[in-house]
């Protein structure tokens, strides 16, 4: 019972239902009061909708059971100098765009990371951007400030699959002092290259979910696009 509530709380928060996912997590929390994870949840709930004095509370009680919770302390961090929020005002209800799947999907841990109070204000599901202007794809948030990028065989990738027409939408899947991945989502496909995905150097992306007879031929497409029309 307590793992169908704890996933519908997770729903509801991908939803942006904020307020369902303060009652689903208070109902978790009247059986199990230290469930780290419900707290955490509770206390992204509630500071979404800008009451961070609650946000702080449930934070707080995170930190007494794991001193050393990563995501209880970032918050505390990010909400240290704030008094008040505007409800909402993160993107986590773009966030349910970012499911996995096969061949439109990739999670990408970024490299050359930017600055630590830029990183320590990310959260899961904030919206990011894959600028290409350069040879290389760096990631900002919407103000425009650096958060990192791309490696090169990806960026790479990445950047000719845009010219063909390809469009992507990221987030943030995590991110700390050390390390940010983010979610990168395939959202349109040019019309002759309907049948060949973004992403398929992982074989069992096809193998799971596409007929044997279907997987060397994807393959083969997807090399002739990037040696024929791309370079």
């Amino acid at each position: 019972m307590d793992a169908d509530l704890a996933q519908l709380a997770v729903f509801q928060a991908l939803s942006g239902n904020w307020k369902d996912a303060i009652n689903t997590n208070k109902k978790i929390l009247k059986t199990h009061p230290d469930d780290i994870e419900a707290l955490n949840r509770l206390a992204r709930a509630h500071a979404e909708l800008g009451n961070l004095i609650k946000a702080r509370s449930c934070a707080q009680k995170v930190l007494k059971f794991d001193p050393f919770n990563t995501i209880a302390s970032k918050s505390l961090t990010k909400w240290k100098d704030l008094r008040k929020v505007e409800p909402g005002s993160s993107s986590a209800s773009f966030a349910k765009l970012f499911l996995e799947e096969p061949g439109r999907t990739r999670i990408v841990s970024l490299i050359h990371i930017g600055d630590a109070k830029v990183i320590a204000k990310l959260d899961s599901g904030d919206g990011v951007d894959l600028n290409t202007a350069s040879h290389r794809i760096s990631v900002t948030i919407t103000d425009g400030k650096y958060i990192g990028r791309l490696a090169d065989d990806i960026s790479s990738k990445l950047r000719k699959l845009i010219k063909l027409g390809y469009e992507y939408k990221a987030c943030v899947k995590s991110a700390d002092s050390k390390e940010v991945k983010i979610f990168i989502r395939e959202v349109k496909r040019p019309g002759k290259f309907m049948d060949v995905p973004s992403f398929t150097s992982e074989r069992i992306d096809y193998v799971s979910f596409t007929p044997p007879e279907l997987v060397h031929k994807k393959e083969v497409v997807h090399e002739t696009i990037q040696e024929e029309e791309i370079d």
